[in-house]
């Protein structure tokens, strides 16, 4: 938690929630770090999880992605879109991140099964297959994350309120 505090200058109330499993926060730390020096670009990774912060609710995920994605200076129509996905069903007007997005819902409704056809439309837009097993990873993190934050009711830290 030194770290996260350090790193941010405040502890997220997330984060101070998940210590009451050690194991689980420790758990995230790492496959959160591990999954940042993926090869996946960095918006990329921020499209995978903005895609399971809005499917899963977590009200906190989608502030705290929504900052990141604009410190990395992603377009306010990018945000927009992926903010409001689970209620509108238009694809993102960039190609290659619609292509991360598509490919982490069908490996979440597949439980991984994707058809050949899913991982070559994927791999058309200039992903790799070291990038698909990525978005597994990204998958596995953000959704240990976002059922945590759900579960234990995290709110949302005041740093956070003018990107809710």
């Amino acid at each position: 938690m030194e770290a996260t505090t350090k790193h941010l200058g405040y502890l997220p109330a997330p984060v101070a929630r998940m210590a009451n499993s050690p194991h689980l926060l420790d758990g995230f730390l790492k496959i959160s770090a591990m999954f940042e020096s993926t090869t996946l670009d960095p918006l990329s990774r921020e499209v995978l999880i903005m895609t399971i912060a809005t499917r899963n609710g977590c009200h906190v995920c989608v502030a705290m992605h929504t900052a990141k994605l604009t410190a990395l200076g992603a377009d306010a129509d990018l945000i927009t879109s992926l903010r409001e996905q689970q209620h509108q069903q238009q694809p993102l007007s960039d190609e290659r991140l619609e292509a991360v997005r598509q490919f982490t819902l069908a490996v979440i409704a597949t439980a991984g099964a994707v058809s050949d056809d899913t991982l070559r439309d994927f791999t058309a837009h200039g992903y790799t297959p070291q990038n698909a097993l990525e978005v597994v990873l990204g998958i596995g993190a953000y959704t240990m994350s976002t059922l945590a934050n759900r579960m234990t009711g995290a709110p949302l830290d005041e740093q956070l309120a003018p990107f809710a």
